[in-house]
């Protein structure tokens, strides 16, 4: 074999090597993206989906949904559910409330995530209006409550694979907003704390 063609199939590999790593890089930077999205058009790990307008149609199928509410140990709020659970026919629209009130001696702003429980109702829990999905600023000592709408597909009547569920868990957990831990962190960094 000559040094001539060893030198090409030498840069084809090469090439190949790069193309392969610069699409790796970019699955990685797609992946988060794009789980969020399979997750919230599927259910998958407990994502509800997103609603734009109410529900039309009910069944007669009723369900128990328990509320639940969590907050990291980084953010000083008290947040909890005004209600505990509420009984819903499919279908039907539901308006339920939580509480936070910020503990602290400053602004926070904080972001809840949320989840349902059993994960495979995921697909049939439908919020319409939610304030999980904004940032959330509470000024100190201030308490506010915040609107979840929501409502069950009635397509879950029809849904073998749900027909054991009797309870839903709606379950949020309250951060700190990104932008705001980097800051804080930022002051103990610059001291060496």
């Amino acid at each position: 074999m000559s040094a001539q063609g060893s030198d090409k199939r030498n840069r084809r590999t090469l090439l190949s090597l790069a193309m392969l790593a610069t699409g790796m890089l970019c699955l990685a930077y797609a992946a988060v993206p794009l789980y969020q999205m399979f997750c919230q058009v599927t259910g998958f790990g407990g994502a509800t989906t997103r609603a734009e307008t109410a529900s039309t149609h009910t069944a007669e199928r009723v369900i128990m949904v328990r509320f639940d509410a969590n907050t990291d140990a980084a953010l000083p709020w008290r947040f909890e559910p005004v209600q505990r659970s509420v009984a819903v026919k499919l279908g039907e629209n539901s308006l339920i409330f939580y509480r936070a009130k910020n503990l602290s001696k400053e602004p926070i702003t904080g972001i809840a995530s949320f989840n349902v429980t059993p994960l495979k109702t995921g697909g049939v829990f439908s919020k319409v209006a939610c304030f999980c999905f904004d940032e959330q600023t509470l000024q100190p000592g201030e308490e506010i409550e915040m609107p979840v709408s929501f409502y069950i597909d009635p397509a879950m009547a029809d849904d073998r694979t749900l027909a054991d569920v009797k309870t839903i868990t709606l379950s949020y957990t309250f951060f700190r907003a990104k932008a705001q831990t980097a800051a804080a962190a930022g002051p103990k960094a610059a001291a060496g704390g």
